[in-house]
């Protein structure tokens, strides 16, 4: 853990993030006395995912729980061929990604 002074914090906040992006933690100080924490937010693979696309705008992050009426809402109209499709490239997709690296790309 690094301890720095709120001044030199401030001078240097951005190599002090990246310190924080690479697992370290950053103890700040006010005349001496720790006052604050700065620590690395540990992600599933999933939500760096979801905060990736969130980054894009191509979602957005929900907040709370989903209110009651939510649920009697009518579910969307989806042809069956086309839910079929990408269940089946959902799929195809998933095992690609298990599938183990094999040595000289074969």
């Amino acid at each position: 853990m690094t301890a720095v002074k709120i001044a030199e914090l401030r001078n240097r906040l951005s190599n002090y993030l990246n310190d924080v992006k690479e697992g370290e933690e950053i103890l700040i100080l006010d005349r001496d006395q720790p006052i604050a924490r700065i620590v690395p937010i540990k992600l599933e693979p999933l939500d760096e995912e979801m905060m990736s696309l969130a980054a894009q705008g191509k979602i957005r992050l929900g907040s709370g729980a989903v209110e009651e009426d939510f649920w009697k809402m009518p579910a969307p109209r989806i042809p069956d061929e086309l839910l079929r499709q990408v269940m089946e490239e959902e799929r195809a997709d998933f095992r690609r990604r298990k599938e183990p690296v094999r040595p000289g790309g074969q």
